[in-house]
């Protein structure tokens, strides 16, 4: 009896080695017709190829024996060991849009494998493509000006084969490095945390050529501590607060979103804190922080709501937010950050500071237009869907 080892591809993170036995041949080439049979017992053994040994506890054995008057050639063999391997499973064909095949022969994956297997098979043979990193859309017709279907990654291959459940082609394109949005917000928001201080505290205005002595305002001292806070409450709420529908977002984010943050921290600080800065007047000052602490603390509260609408994983799926100001407003969690930031500016009355909140208001402006029509046509009243109720976008009373 002799023995052959037969391998096969990576499935789901592992490597299929067949080892299989033959009688009655000296050699799988040696053409006999003097031999009445021979058989075939094969022993698919399951491995992964990054453990050592790579042989792992789990084994699977057939034995079915295979007679015949005639095997002339290793390709008798070769086909019934490939047969036995792909039989039950799914062959999927991952292209570039440029339409280069990306990994060659394909990938064959159980027929019960979820998108978030393909791409973990992707990752285990393109090791810089980890599944955050992938992006898997259908194929279009050329010349279509459909938009690609984006393969959901706790969904069934199966659910993307049109009634073919032996074959699936997917687009493959790459995110490029990818960080959690826990990280992208932490960096964003520390940098303002820690640059506005040091404007109140260190005399940074010798830099720029001021010798005289500064006079600290209360006001500029109770701006230092609602800006404080409101950073440190977005950090908090990053880390115990914010489920995200997305893992992750592309590491030039982080650059993009510390550019506004930080820049816009000092161009603010520079200012408030500054030795010729002119304070407002107690009331003034008073009403803006008073107005200014409300929404932060109403913020804060949607947050928990937009919190409470998500599973814990962040793939709830849409819903109508309900409850407190979304009864009014969609997007109520951005009209409290445009508020509160008025009350700053109402307090302090800088240039920068108005300057920042129309930036932010006209980016989150954008931001909640979106989300109202999204939800508008996702809740359309229709087969059984809800009505999504009339409200006000973003800024009641005038959006």
């Amino acid at each position: 009896m002799k023995w052959h080892t037969y391998r096969y591809r990576h499935v789901r993170g592992f490597s299929i080695a067949l080892r299989y036995s033959y009688t009655g041949l000296s050699s799988p080439f040696i053409q006999s017709d003097s031999l009445a049979s021979c058989c075939i017992y094969p022993t698919i053994r399951l491995y992964n190829p990054s453990k050592s040994p790579p042989i792992s506890p789990i084994t699977h054995s057939i034995n079915p024996c295979i007679s015949s008057s005639k095997i002339s050639n290793f390709l008798t063999y070769h086909c019934f060991l490939r047969y036995l391997l792909i039989a039950g499973n799914m062959k999927v064909t991952v292209t570039t849009r440029s339409g280069r095949e990306l990994i060659n022969g394909g990938l064959v994956l159980d027929s019960s494998a979820t998108v978030a297997d393909l791409q973990e098979a992707i990752h285990q043979r393109i090791k810089k493509y980890y599944p955050s990193r992938q992006r898997l859309t259908l194929p279009l017709q050329p010349g279509s000006k459909e938009k690609a279907v984006v393969l959901q990654s706790k969904k069934s291959l199966k659910e993307y084969t049109n009634g073919n459940s032996d074959t699936l082609t997917v687009v493959f394109k790459d995110l490029g490095p990818q960080v959690s949005y826990r990280t992208l917000f932490f960096f964003e928001y520390l940098g303002p945390l820690i640059l506005y201080p040091v404007f109140y505290y260190f005399p940074v205005y010798q830099i720029f050529g001021y010798k005289g002595e500064r006079v600290i305002h209360p006001v500029q001292t109770y701006a230092l501590y609602y800006w404080c806070f409101h950073y440190f409450k977005r950090i908090m709420e990053t880390f115990f607060v914010h489920r995200f529908s997305h893992a992750t977002s592309p590491l030039s984010n982080v650059f993009r979103n510390c550019a506004y943050y930080w820049t816009f921290g000092c161009y603010i600080a520079y200012y408030v804190n500054h030795p010729h800065y002119t304070p407002v007047s107690d009331l003034q000052m008073k009403i803006g922080f008073g107005f200014g602490s409300v929404m932060q603390v109403a913020n804060l509260y949607c947050h928990i709501i937009l919190r409470n609408l998500r599973n814990p994983s962040g793939n709830g799926g849409y819903q109508i937010p309900k409850g407190f100001l979304f009864n009014i407003v969609t997007c109520a969690n951005y009209t409290t950050e445009i508020y509160q930031w008025l009350g700053f500016n109402i307090a302090t009355q800088t240039v920068a500071g108005y300057i920042f909140l129309v930036v932010a208001a006209s980016i989150m402006t954008n931001w909640a237009l979106a989300k109202h029509r999204r939800l508008r046509r996702l809740f359309d009243g229709k087969e059984g869907r809800p009505k999504y109720p009339r409200r006000w976008v973003i800024l009641p009373p005038f959006l």
